[in-house]
């Protein structure tokens, strides 16, 4: 791959060389000081510009940036509706493995993108000395916040309503079911339990990345495993394991939140798994 010197200098050249871009951010994890740094990140470019529509009537000047063995345009998509708005972007795997993530933004809403930055971004070049104010990455929005006790007992009613629908899909033989249910719905609120007392531990000072990334750092190897062995699903009898495992860590992190913060612990959990083991013991020979 090419290093980080040549990529950056190869988005600053195209921009100073281009009359129509003025403004030229960096985005994302290559911002954040707080992530280990290594070849697969990507450069999230930005490129304000004048005439949005001078650029988007061909793709033959994304040439420049390298040999590409796919590009992706978003905001080009039928089956994935687009989300940016006036915004277009580009994003493009080269022959060298390289990624450049590459997004054009009409100069005149420079405004509004940085009012609704996340803040990991970094100002690389500014023509017109638009920007008056320094611009400091940081990722204080992707910290974990401490849950209130609303939001804790949303947390938990969401957690055992959903286990329901897992074991409903056991029940009827409807694996793919279970499994889906099992990693979209239900296991959310077992990672949100778990970034919780990853804040309380670290006292909502750090962020965890995208997909909890990085929650093996902050906690213990049994927690760990335990966490790991409930992806595996490849049968009726491992889907009961590993929503058993999944209730156990799931009681024993939201006791822990709610003894820190003094919160009540719902009743539900009893109830909801007399219900489970009934329909366990009906329906299993396990």
């Amino acid at each position: 791959m090419r290093s980080k010197k040549e990529m950056m200098d190869l988005g600053m050249n195209f921009a100073l060389n281009c009359e129509k871009i003025r403004l030229f951010t960096l985005e994302g994890s290559r911002t954040n000081i707080n992530i280990p740094k290594d070849e697969f990140q990507d450069y999230d470019f930005s490129y304000f510009v004048t005439d949005m529509d001078d650029f988007k009537k061909s793709d033959d000047w994304l040439s420049y940036f390298g040999e590409r063995i796919i590009m992706q345009k978003p905001e080009a998509m039928e089956l994935y509706p687009p989300e940016l708005g006036n915004w277009y972007s580009y994003l493009m795997i080269f022959e060298d493995g390289t990624k450049i993530d590459l997004t054009l933004i009409p100069l005149n809403e420079y405004e509004d993108y940085f009012k609704n930055s996340d803040g990991l971004v970094e100002v690389l070049l500014d023509k017109d000395n638009l920007i008056q104010n320094s611009v400091i990455p940081t990722d204080r929005l992707y910290h974990i916040h401490k849950p209130s006790e609303q939001s804790f007992d949303d947390c938990c009613n969401e957690f055992w309503m959903t286990s329901t629908y897992v074991v409903k899909g056991l029940a009827r033989r409807e694996i793919l079911f279970a499994i889906d249910i099992m990693n979209h719905a239900f296991r959310p609120s077992l990672h949100t339990m778990l970034r919780w007392k990853v804040g309380v531990e670290t006292g909502f000072s750090v962020s965890i990345g995208k997909s909890d990334k990085f929650l093996k750092e902050y906690i213990s190897e049994e927690m760990w495993n335990n966490i790991l062995s409930t992806y595996d699903m490849g049968s009726y009898q491992k889907m009961w394991e590993a929503l058993n495992t999944s209730i156990e860590l799931f009681r024993e992190t939201s006791h822990f939140i709610a003894k820190t913060f003094n919160y009540k612990y719902p009743d539900y959990d009893e109830k909801v798994s007399m219900y489970i083991e009934s329909i366990r013991k009906k329906y299993t020979q396990f």
